[in-house]
């Protein structure tokens, strides 16, 4: 299905002075964030990311926004906004420069440096604009003021889009932490301000609309992982995102307080703290940072290690540890800490992760028994003071699954909107601001884009049902050799199966089966190769389905002489 509203079809024409809003991802999901802006046959576009693969999707790397909505207007786009660092929202970006190298990259310093170097390696140089809290500038008739929000990641931003058809606030992944870690606050003076003037549409992050109350602050997490540091006979090992800066910054000052060394494990976590170092965003004394190949000639109670991994993903630093597949190998006694959130769909990961160090005689210290993540995302208490500040005359819930949207429309109509001023929609569902007023007028296709090694947009949902087939249940070939003039058996078919957990002298049963089959199928003058394939394919089918009660995947040839 190329979008999840068949009975919408394609929108119309968009009317002079209207505005367009289309999600490309991030809507009924959480990841693959993209929105389209349109005004004036001109394009904007606000993040660019991916989606993690869930374990239905066997073999896929990543998962991309459809470009095809904008494939052949690229040379409209006026620019990408990027309203923070992580993956979700920047990592599909490589994928959209291959199209067009030249789109102009808007984001914050960290931001940008985080993306340049994920650029640096597909050998692209963007072309970038640097923006902070506070900035205005225009790209076309898009008017962008930023706005600092708190979120897990420093430098993070709201984006107020100014056009003759209206005023948008995008707010970008925010939570309202009144003590944040580097004193940066959401902006919520910019946000009552933005309110007075007039917000015509308000596009909020939806991800804890269903958690009632405030956001946990981040300083309360110190003194937990402090009482970790106490209990740890020997080596901590903490995972965390590669992009928490904030969590590696109390880990570090544990450790140091501790008199422990802190060594990272994994590509991602490395380059980006030390960009973080660099810009000023991560202070680590001195002596503090060891390489790798150091931790052998440290005491296992001086030694820290902070990892990729918290996700539970299958080449992860950590993931490897507990497979006992890496040059680090757990041991009795080891602390590991899992310092963030858990990601729908990753529980069953992150559960084989944690019961493999367990088994390896690891404590494992992590959210569900302990205080050591808060979220980044405003929970339905702070998302009520932004909709009461903003007082937005329409509402579109974004970044979340269906739920977290449709708790966060039922917090806008408790704040006073309209229902029919709030348009839940999904991914490639078009929204229209026309005359003040949001609805919606159509759909484009919004599919998954998946990316497998080196190849993108070339594996489909068919493929995906085949590896799911054949992970699941193996598969059999049968090869059946034929005359090709009269169409009749030649010899006595070989069969070979794989992972099917058939015995291969059970198929001395069905070879006389697909002998008949095919005999009287060459007697009725069926000579038509595809036509054989699929009397094998059924004939053993139908008896592995009623001896076995399994459905391998069945690869019939049919080899003419």
């Amino acid at each position: 299905m190329s979008h999840p509203h068949p009975e919408l079809g394609p929108p119309p024409p968009l009317a002079d002075g209207a505005l367009r809003i289309v999600a490309l991802g991030g809507l009924g999901e959480i990841g693959r964030n993209m929105t389209v802006f349109e005004y004036g046959g001109k394009l904007l576009i606000v993040d660019c990311g991916v989606l993690f693969p869930e374990e239905e999707q066997p073999g896929v790397d990543l998962i991309l926004p459809d470009f095809d909505f904008i494939r052949d207007r690229l040379g409209d786009v006026e620019a990408l906004v990027l309203t923070h660092g992580h993956e979700d929202h920047i990592g599909a970006v490589p994928f959209l420069l291959r199209e067009r190298p030249d789109i102009p990259l808007v984001g914050s310093r960290l931001t940008l440096a985080l993306l340049s170097a994920k650029l640096g390696e597909h050998r692209i140089k963007p072309e970038t604009v640097q923006v902070e809290e506070g900035d205005r500038c225009s790209f076309g008739r898009f008017d962008l003021e930023f706005l600092s929000v708190n979120h897990s990641i420093p430098d993070a931003l709201a984006v107020a889009i100014r056009t003759p058809a209206g005023t948008l606030l995008h707010t970008g992944d925010f939570k309202m932490d009144q003590l944040p870690l580097d004193g940066r606050l959401t902006d919520l003076a910019g946000f009552a301000r933005l309110g007075a003037e007039g917000v015509d549409l308000l596009l909020a992050d939806s991800t804890n609309a269903e958690v009632p109350g405030f956001v946990t602050s981040e300083r309360d997490i110190a003194p937990v992982i402090d009482e970790v540091f106490d209990q740890a006979e020997q080596r901590i090992i903490v995972a965390c995102f590669a992009s928490h800066i904030h969590r590696v910054q109390q880990v570090l000052d544990s450790a140091k307080a501790h008199g422990r060394k802190v060594a990272f494990v994994g590509r991602s976590m490395v380059r980006n703290m030390n960009i973080a170092r660099d810009l000023g965003y991560l202070t680590v004394p001195g002596d503090l940072l060891v390489d790798i190949k150091q931790l052998d000639d440290l005491r296992p109670n001086e030694a820290v290690l902070i990892s990729t991994g918290s996700q539970g993903e299958p080449m992860s630093a950590l993931t490897r540890m507990a497979n006992r597949d890496h040059q680090i190998r757990i041991e009795k006694g080891d602390t590991v800490l899992l310092a963030s959130s858990l990601i729908p769909g990753n529980e069953n990961s992150v559960n084989r992760v944690i019961n493999g160090l367990t088994r390896w005689g690891a404590k494992v210290v992590h959210k569900g028994n302990a205080l050591v993540h808060v979220s980044g995302h405003a929970p339905a208490g702070e998302l009520l003071y932004v909709h009461n500040m903003v007082k937005p005359r329409n509402f579109i819930p974004v970044h979340g699954e269906w739920r977290h949207m449709r708790a966060h429309a039922r917090l806008a109509e408790l704040a006073g909107l309209d229902e029919d001023r709030i348009c839940i929609a999904e991914d490639g569902v078009v929204v229209d601001l026309v005359e003040g007023r949001a609805r919606i007028t159509g759909a484009v296709p919004a599919g998954y884009v998946y990316v497998d090694g080196a190849s993108v947009g070339d594996v489909t949902e068919s493929a995906l049902k085949d590896r799911r087939i054949l992970g699941e249940e193996g598969f059999i070939s049968v090869i059946v050799a034929v005359d090709s003039t009269s169409g009749k058996i030649v010899g006595e078919p070989e069969i070979h199966t794989r992972g099917a957990g058939i015995d291969v002298d059970a198929y001395d049963d069905v070879i006389p089966k697909i002998q008949d089959a095919l005999e009287r199928a060459a007697a009725d003058g069926i000579t038509d190769p595809a036509q054989m394939r699929q009397l094998v394919r059924r004939g053993i089918g139908r008896w592995v389905n009623e001896t076995y009660r399994r459905r391998p995947m069945i690869v019939p040839v049919i080899v003419e002489i």
